[in-house]
This record gives C-alpha cells, sequence and structure tokens, in this order.
C-alpha cells in the first residue's frame, strides 16, 4: 500500500502512453497516400475537426469527392488522448463568451446546445461505441473565494435558460465526496462524458462509410495554389511522394506547426497532462459517491479536471499548462515528471480516502489555444481554403460546430454562421519571440500566485484583463 500522498509508489507502474490509445483492439491504419490524385474537397488532419468537416461535406453533397490526409493515423493526437468532456460551449464557457460576445452569446448558446443534441445524435446513428453519457458538469470550490464565483455563474447560466443546480458543502460532498469540497455548481446538462479515442474512431469509420477517402501516415508538406486549384505535396511514413490536387482544401491541423504562415501569430501549442488509475474497488468507489457521474472541474486558475470512466477508473489532468520556447512541439515534450508527481499529490489530497490507489497511464499531448481562448476561422488563397485553430481544449464538442462554419466559409455562402461575430472577428496575436515566452511564463507565475493568495490577481493579470487577454478557469 503506497500512503496517501505518496505519488512514487503510485506511478511507479503507470503506463507512459495515453489510457485511450491503450487498447489491445484498435483500428487498423489506413496506408498512405502515393502517387498523383485529385478531390473536390482535401482535408489536412484526421482529428476531430477533419473528421467532423469530411463527414458532414459528404452528407451535404454525397457526390462530393473528400479526401482525408493524416499524417498520424485518425485521433492519435488531442482527439484520442482528452479528458473526454464534451462541452455544448462553443466560447470557451459562458462567461468568457459573454464577455467577447456580448451581443451574441444567447444565439452562441442556443447553437451550442444545438450541437452537443447533435453529437449525440450522431453517435446513436452511426452506432459509436464512445460510452457517451449526458451526466454534465460539476464545478467545485476547493478555497472560500471560489464560492462567489460559483454564485456569479449560477446567476449567469439561468440568465440563458440553463439548467444549473448551486450546492453547499454537504450537497456537494453528497455528489463526490472530497474533504477539499466547500461548494459546488452541477450544470446538468450541457456536458456530456464520452471515451474520445472511440469517437474519433468511430467518426473515422463513418468517413469511411460514408464514402470519405482516407489517407493515415501522409504528412502535407507543401500547399501551393494550381490554376484553378490547390495542390498539396504529400510524404508518406516510408518517404513515398505524393500530390493532391484540390478545388477546396480545409486545414485542420490545430496545435501543430500550420502550413499558412499566419497562424503561427495567433495560436500558441500548449502541454497538457493527465494521470488514469487503475479501476477502483467496490469499496473505494462507495468511499467516493460519484453516483451521477458528473465530470467535474475545480474553481482554481491552474484547475484540474477529472471524471470517472465506465469501468471505474478516475482520470484527473490539468494544473499545468506548459509552453515550450519557439511553438515547440516534439514527443518527447509528452512526459513531464514534474507534474505527474504534483497532480498525485493533488489526487491524494482531494480524495485521502483512496489511500492505496495506483496510476496505470501517465501521458500528455498538445493542445491550441489563442487570445481569446476559443475557436477563430478564416479563409487563404482566395477562399479555396479555410481553416479553424484556437479551440483551447473544448475542441472535442466545438469541433462539430466548427467543421459546419468551415464548409460555409468555403461556399462563400452568407450564412446565419458567418455572419457570426465569432467566426468573422480574430484574436489579438501574441508578440514574437523573446516576448512571446516571457509574457506565457509571467502570466503562468502569476496565475499561480492568484490561487495561493485567494484569487488576488496582480497587476499583470488586470493589464491582461484590461485588454480582453485574462483568462481564469
Amino acid at each position: 500500500m503506497n500512503r496517501a500522498g505518496d505519488p512514487t509508489r503510485a506511478l511507479a507502474e503507470a503506463a507512459r502512453v495515453p489510457y485511450w490509445l491503450d487498447r489491445p483492439v484498435r483500428p487498423a491504419p489506413l496506408p498512405p497516400l502515393t502517387g498523383a490524385t485529385s478531390a473536390d474537397l482535401l482535408v489536412i488532419g484526421g482529428g476531430y475537426s477533419g473528421l467532423w468537416t469530411a463527414l458532414l461535406a459528404r452528407r451535404a453533397d454525397p457526390g462530393r469527392d473528400v479526401l482525408l490526409v493524416e499524417a498520424g493515423t485518425c485521433g492519435w493526437a488531442a482527439s484520442g488522448r482528452n479528458g473526454g468532456f464534451c462541452a455544448a460551449s462553443l466560447t470557451h464557457g459562458l462567461a468568457n463568451g459573454a464577455r467577447r460576445f456580448p451581443d451574441e452569446i444567447g444565439e452562441l448558446e442556443r447553437l451550442g446546445r444545438e450541437n452537443l443534441d447533435a453529437i449525440e445524435a450522431t453517435v446513436a446513428e452511426y452506432g459509436i461505441d464512445c460510452d457517451f453519457e449526458r451526466t454534465g458538469e460539476l464545478a467545485v470550490a476547493v478555497e472560500p473565494y471560489q464560492l462567489a464565483g460559483l454564485a456569479e455563474e449560477a446567476e449567469l447560466a439561468r440568465r440563458y435558460g440553463h439548467r444549473v443546480t448551486l450546492l453547499d458543502a454537504d450537497e456537494v460532498r453528497a455528489e463526490v465526496d472530497s474533504p477539499t469540497y466547500l461548494g459546488g455548481l452541477w450544470d446538468r446538462d450541457r456536458v456530456a462524458m464520452l471515451d474520445p479515442a472511440r469517437l474519433a474512431w468511430g467518426l473515422r469509420r463513418a468517413c469511411l462509410a460514408a464514402g470519405v477517402r482516407i489517407h493515415e501516415h501522409t504528412r502535407v508538406a507543401g500547399l501551393r495554389r494550381d490554376g484553378g486549384a490547390l495542390l498539396a505535396r504529400t510524404v508518406g511514413a516510408d518517404g513515398v511522394p505524393g500530390a493532391v490536387r484540390a478545388g477546396r482544401v480545409v486545414l485542420a491541423t490545430n496545435a501543430f506547426p500550420p502550413l499558412l504562415r499566419r497562424l503561427r501569430a495567433w495560436v500558441v501549442p500548449v502541454y497538457d497532462y493527465a494521470l488514469m488509475t487503475e479501476p477502483l474497488s467496490a469499496e473505494q468507489r462507495n468511499a467516493v459517491g460519484w453516483r451521477n457521474r458528473q465530470g467535474l472541474a475545480d474553481g482554481g486558475n491552474q484547475f484540474h479536471y477529472y471524471r470517472i470512466t465506465g469501468e471505474g477508473r478516475i482520470l484527473f489532468g490539468g494544473y499545468d499548462a506548459v509552453y515550450h520556447y519557439g511553438n515547440r512541439v516534439a514527443p518527447a515534450l509528452d512526459q513531464r515528471d514534474a507534474t505527474f508527481t504534483a497532480l498525485a499529490n493533488h489526487f491524494f489530497t482531494t480524495f485521502p480516502q483512496l489511500d492505496g490507489v495506483r496510476f496505470s497511464h501517465r501521458w500528455g499531448g498538445v493542445i491550441d489555444t489563442c487570445t481569446r481562448f476559443c475557436a477563430f476561422f478564416g479563409t487563404a488563397y482566395d477562399g479555396r481554403l479555410a481553416y479553424a485553430a484556437g479551440y483551447t481544449g473544448l475542441g472535442v464538442g466545438a469541433t462539430r460546430f466548427g467543421a459546419r462554419v468551415l464548409l460555409d466559409l468555403l461556399d462563400g455562402a452568407d450564412t446565419p454562421l458567418t455572419r457570426l461575430n465569432l467566426v468573422r472577428d480574430r484574436p489579438l496575436p501574441f508578440p514574437p519571440e523573446p516576448a512571446r515566452a516571457v509574457g506565457i511564463g509571467l502570466t503562468r507565475w502569476s496565475l499561480a500566485r492568484a490561487d495561493a493568495r485567494q484569487g488576488r490577481r496582480n497587476l499583470w493579470l488586470r493589464t491582461l484583463d484590461r485588454f480582453g487577454l485574462g483568462f481564469d478557469s
């Protein structure tokens, strides 16, 4: 038995791979592209954003030739290693959306609810076995100052017709028992829990059934004009070159180095980390409660998110959001022992009654963020290419909405979606290096300091707030 608060033993046998992707049965890889081909629509990227775009494109026009290429395998990156929180919010939370898009937040909330309903319907229609559960999310206060924030969130949510319940300390501990909880806010139906990798694999299968051509292990190395079309130069994992000539292109690479240089100013790749426990025993489950299986997040600036899986494991992640100088992205950065140790300590502080539980998996991965903390959209090459990026961790749900926007933009259509300020506006750019790394580092330090000082934001954070660049959970 390991001692509570002793992360070394608890982490000793944890595999250094994402739990969701560490399955004995997973889809066989599809062959890389070789030689030259053409398509009506080329989708670059096989995560949620690309998969939803390809599927919706074929459903809207079954005669459209849609080709998707993915540098790895579909769902191997952020789409297959996240926490599995599928939220209705399109704006990284109602409060963030209300600050940034006050004139249309009601419409954005309606569209977000419709989007989550449509995801649930698609999962049912295609028989996607991804443990989709409309459990809602429980925000918990772990410091006294966070209680006022929960009350404000409850008032704002009710203003837009959302079904939320404010809980006192006893009530929240009756839902999930932690001695750290002082209160909670249960958003009952705007968040679903799911298995993220199985959702990605299910969407891949749905795309294939709909007639989408998919080539995995196919990296796009360059993109240029070719008469009235675009030409993508590809390289397979075996080094064999290929090419795709397409009338329209969707760029869905999110956090990875973009094929459009302009996106480097707007997107920052940030590493997020998580742990997964072994399955809890019946006694351990009873000690925690959690009968309603909500997703959880605490109220810190450096917040934790956690949930219980279908087989009774607990995923515990968040807290650190690590940026590497020069927008660096590399497989070696998926592992960070200092963060894993911190998360294990925080886990046992949250659930001391789970003394003895071990972690089976530890992993990290890169997500994309921008200065407004929710997705932004745009076009290039005279409207022949459309892109979306900056989902900041809420892409499990919002990417389906983003796919609809991208297809409208490619059509050059004036629609209710393309008229939204959310779609028309751009976030402020990040400064170039070294100012970028210095600013992000100072912000991380300031957020940690605010958490240690009952939420009091220093001059740097107040300045960011004044310019619309501030963020808290």
